[in-house]
């Protein structure tokens, strides 16, 4: 956005009125020159200068547009912001907007269709309020106003922060230190330690990649019934321990459970005890003749 300035003139009426009279200037001020024109040094006030009335300007006050200048008028005089006195603010406006006038037309156009739209939302707070056609009231006409106020306080409050936030070139610089290298290449020293916790390592991750290879072995549990009836035409009575070979593996030991109870579904068997905790036995059953 366009900086604008409230300015003052002053002219310097003694160069302007002292032309052809005796100057009153010093030669020389302390043995230095008081100004420099073309590269040599000026030891006395020239008889014919000529310095413009606008030549000096006096800095006032700088916005950084219409908005930040309403937003200054309102914050200088405590105004609240969610109830600004159009009357006061407009007035203020209009006056500081014909001071930079005088001095910036082109500027002042941009603070002249903020100066509109001020004179349109205190024209329509002098109306009577009138109802919209679905019968609820018309809102206050300074509600947009006052929205575009307050997003544009928030932004300039966010760009004063990041404003303050430390930045490369104007509140440190970055250091350098050159370090010199040696040319010959300098290996790590390792040790015997070293070594055996590396060769640890590679065998702890072999462990965890190798495979484990399960075989299927197929088993079944007819054959393991016709056995069992070979074992027991041999004996009248087997002890049910007798019936298992541990040293064959679990597996074999659950599929001959498996048979013995198939058998025993199909009483082809008997499995007896004579009293709790005695010895279990199995034989064959007895079919009637």
């Amino acid at each position: 956005m366009s900086k604008t300035r409230n300015t003052a003139t002053a002219s310097v009426p003694d160069a302007l009125a002292l032309a052809g009279q005796v100057d009153s200037t010093p030669n020389m001020i302390d043995g230095v020159a008081f100004a420099k024109l073309y590269g040599e040094p000026l030891f006395r006030m020239p008889t014919d200068l000529y310095i413009p009335p606008d030549a000096l300007e006096i800095f006032l006050e700088a916005f950084e547009g219409p908005l930040d200048l309403l937003l200054y008028l309102i914050r200088k005089q405590n105004f609240n912001i969610l109830d600004i006195p159009m009357a006061q603010v407009t007035l203020q406006y209009l006056e500081y907007v014909d001071q930079i006038r005088v001095h910036n037309l082109e500027l002042a156009a941009e603070y002249l269709l903020m100066a509109a739209m001020l004179i349109e939302i205190k024209s329509r707070m002098l109306l009577p309020v009138r109802k919209a056609d679905t019968g609820e009231e018309a809102g206050d006409p300074r509600a947009e106003l006052v929205r575009r106020l307050l997003e544009y306080e928030q932004m300039k409050l966010a760009a004063y922060q990041i404003d303050t936030l430390p930045q490369l070139g104007r509140d440190y610089v970055r250091t350098q230190i050159y370090i010199e290298q040696s040319i010959v290449t300098r290996w790590p020293e390792v040790s015997a330690v070293d070594l055996q916790g590396a060769w640890a390592d590679v065998l702890k991750r072999a462990k965890l990649t190798a495979h484990h290879t399960i075989s299927r072995e197929e088993l079944s549990v007819r054959e393991h019934m016709t056995g069992i009836l070979r074992r027991l035409q041999s004996a009248r009575f087997v002890e049910f321990a007798d019936l298992f070979d541990p040293s064959r593996g679990v597996p074999v030991l659950i599929v001959n459970f498996i048979a013995l109870l198939e058998l025993a579904k199909e009483t082809l068997i008997e499995i007896t005890q004579a009293e709790a905790f005695a010895p279990i036995y199995v034989r064959l059953s007895y079919s009637p003749s």
